[in-house]
C-alpha cells in the first residue's frame, strides 16, 4: 500500500476544494468553543495525541442538535435536528437529504506545534445514519486555516459511500487523503493548535443516531531524518495473534483494490481485531464468496475502503472500523521508538506499524515496498521484533523476526532513498493502536506512557 509515495495514489490536489466537495459540507459552523487547556505539559515527544471520550470532554464542545450520554462508555448522540442537507455522493452520483446535529471541540493547543496532523474517530452508525468529521486549525503566525473535511465515514455502505476527500488546501497546508500537512514545513510555519467538528447525519422522520465514543488527533513535528538512534532492547516477550497472509486474497474484489499487496492494511487490523477477540458472524460473512479462505479479511477490506483513495489503506477508517466490534477502541498515533513499542507489548498492547523499505534494508522479508503495514506482536531475548507480516506467501509463513536495528529505521525514519536513489518521504513511526474500551490498569499504564488516553 504506497503511502509514501502519495501522489502515485492520489488524486493530484486541486489548488481550491472542488464545487461538488464544497456543496456537500455541513453548514455555518458553531461559534468557537472553550479552549482545552488539559494535557499541555511540554516534553520531548515530538508527538500530540488528544482525544475527546468522556462525559465531561463531550460536554466541554458546543452543540448543535447533539448532546453527550454518559454510562459505561460515554459519548455523543443526535438530539434534535439542526437542520436538513441534500448530498451528492460522489461515487453514486445519488442526492439524498439527510438531517444534521453538529458537535463542535474546544480548541486544543498542540503541545508540539506540527507539521502533520491526523485525526481517527470511533462511533457507531446504524443504517440511516453516518458522519462527518472535520478539522479547523491556528497556524504558528496567526492566520487560520479552512475548515478541512478529514472523512467522511460510515460502518456500512448502503447509505454513503465512505471517503477522504481531496482537493483541500490552502496554501499554506493541504489534506493529503486523511492527514493535513504543512506544505513548506522548511519555512517554519506550524499548526499551533485545532479543533475538530463533528457533524452527525440521519435520514430524515427518524429517531436514528450515529453514537460517537472517541475523537481525537494526532499531531507532530518529526525531524527530517534518514536514520534514527538505535535503542536498548527490553524485555521478551510475545503475543499469541492471528495470523493472515494478504496474499492469498490475491485478486479477489477488484471493486475494493484486488486483494494481494493492496490488503496489507485490513489484512493486519484484522490480525489485532481478533487478537482482542473480535469475530464476524456467518451472517455477517454470508456476503463473501465461500470458496475463499479467511473470509473475514475480505469483510476487513470491503468496509476499510476509501472509494475516493480507492483503496483500503486510509489509516483513520482502518481504526474506526476496528472500533466497530464490541467493546474495542482504535486511534492513530506515532511511537516515538521502540521502547515505545516494547512498553505496549509488555502490558499485552500489540502494534500495527507502516513502514516503507529497500529489499536490502530489512532482512528476511523478501521484497521492497513504498508503503506497508504489519503488526508487532513481540520481541525476542534479543530485542528483534517479531511481527506478523501479511506480505507472506500463507497464513503459516505470516510470523516474521526482523533485525532491531533494521526494524526501528525503516519505522521511525522520515527519508530515505528509494530504488532509483531519490529522496522520498518515510512514515516516521506511524501505527494504529486498537485496545479495550475498558483496558486493564497496566494497559492503561502503557497507554498513557506513549499519550494515548
Amino acid at each position: 500500500m504506497n503511502r509514501a509515495e502519495q501522489p502515485s495514489r492520489r488524486s493530484v490536489l486541486a489548488v481550491a476544494v472542488v464545487a461538488a466537495v464544497t456543496g456537500a459540507t455541513a453548514p455555518a459552523f458553531a461559534a468557537q468553543g472553550p479552549a482545552d487547556t488539559s494535557d499541555r505539559t511540554p516534553g520531548a515527544r515530538p508527538i500530540d495525541y488528544h482525544a475527546w471520550t468522556t462525559y465531561s470532554e463531550w460536554s466541554s464542545g458546543t452543540v448543535q442538535g447533539t448532546r453527550p450520554v454518559a454510562g459505561h462508555r460515554p459519548g455523543l448522540v443526535f438530539d434534535v435536528p439542526a437542520g436538513r442537507n441534500d448530498y451528492t455522493d460522489p461515487h453514486t452520483g445519488t442526492t439524498s437529504t439527510w438531517e444534521y446535529a453538529i458537535w463542535t471541540g474546544p480548541v486544543h493547543r498542540l503541545a508540539v506545534p506540527a507539521t502533520e496532523v491526523v485525526a481517527s474517530w470511533n462511533a457507531h452508525t446504524p443504517d440511516g445514519t453516518w458522519l462527518q468529521a472535520e478539522l479547523q486549525g491556528t497556524y504558528s503566525d496567526g492566520s487560520g486555516t479552512p475548515w478541512y473535511v478529514m472523512g467522511r465515514w460510515a460502518a456500512g455502505d448502503r447509505d454513503i459511500k465512505r471517503t477522504s476527500v481531496d482537493g483541500q488546501t490552502d496554501g499554506k497546508s493541504t489534506i493529503w487523503t486523511d492527514t493535513f500537512v504543512i506544505d513548506d514545513a522548511s519555512s517554519g510555519l506550524r499548526l499551533a493548535s485545532y479543533r475538530l467538528r463533528l457533524t452527525l447525519y440521519r435520514k430524515p422522520g427518524t429517531q436514528l443516531t450515529p453514537t460517537i465514543w472517541r475523537v481525537g488527533a494526532m499531531g507532530s513535528d518529526i525531524p527530517d531524518r534518514f536514520t534514527v538512534p538505535a535503542s536498548v532492547a527490553g524485555p521478551a516477550r510475545e503475543l499469541a495473534a492471528p495470523r493472515y497472509s494478504q496474499e492469498i486474497h490475491k485478486g479477489q474484489y477488484p471493486q475494493f483494490d484486488n486483494g494481494g499487496e493492496a490488503w496489507c492494511s485490513p489484512t493486519s487490523s484484522q490480525m489485532i481485531i481478533e487478537y482482542w477477540g473480535g469475530r464476524l458472524t456467518p451472517e455477517q460473512l454470508s456476503w463473501v464468496d465461500p470458496s475463499y479462505a479467511d473470509p473475514q479479511v475480505d469483510h476487513a477490506a470491503r468496509f476499510t475502503y476509501d472509494y475516493q483513495y480507492q483503496g483500503c489503506g486510509n489509516w483513520p477508517f482502518n481504526a474506526a472500523y476496528a472500533a466497530t466490534y464490541q467493546d474495542l477502541q482504535g486511534v492513530v498515533t506515532r511511537l516515538a521508538s521502540l521502547s515505545d513499542l516494547e512498553t505496549l507489548i509488555a502490558a499485552g498492547v500489540p502494534v500495527m506499524t507502516s513502514q516503507s523499505f529497500l529489499e536490502t534494508e530489512l532482512t528476511g522479508a523478501g521484497y521492497g515496498t513504498s508503503g506497508h503495514l504489519m503488526t508487532v506482536t513481540g520481541f525476542t531475548e534479543h530485542g528483534d521484533v517479531i511481527a506478523g507480516d501479511p506480505a507472506s506467501p500463507s497464513d503459516e509463513a505470516v510470523r516474521r523476526v526482523y533485525l532491531r536495528r533494521e526494524f526501528e529505521n525503516i519505522w521511525l525514519r522520515t527519508k530515505r532513498y528509494n530504488a532509483s536513489g531519490k529522496v522520498v518521504s518515510g512514515t516516521g513511526g506511524i501505527c494504529y493502536l486498537y485496545f479495550p474500551a475498558d483496558p486493564s490498569p497496566l494497559q492503561r499504564e502503557a497507554l498513557a506512557a506513549v499519550g494515548v488516553r
